[in-house]
């Protein structure tokens, strides 16, 4: 593997918390995805709950959404476990 240099950021509760500079813009774009995919989740949710006066309707609607969107956000789960455990490989 590259000569990977890390450096060292202090979380609020005081311990070190360490990022590889070959890591960190891709756990940043991951997380930046996962939170427009749960904004626009939340936006639309919104939207369909004022949306229909059929409950039995709204109900539906909304579980569709849901479902989607734990679909959508899936794959990025995955690649920030993935990430997740090679900087933890590359602490030990």
């Amino acid at each position: 593997m590259d000569d990977i240099k890390f450096h060292k950021d202090k979380p609020n509760n005081g311990a070190p918390r360490i990022y590889s500079p070959t890591y960190q813009p891709l756990m940043q774009s991951l997380l930046a995805t996962l939170a427009d995919l749960d904004f626009d989740y939340e936006k639309e949710r919104e939207r369909l709950s004022s949306a229909s006066p059929d409950t039995n309707i709204k109900i539906r609607a909304l579980e569709k959404l849901k479902t989607r969107h734990q679909e959508r956000r899936e794959p990025y789960i995955q690649q920030l476990a993935i990430l997740q455990q090679r900087m933890m490989e590359l602490r030990a």
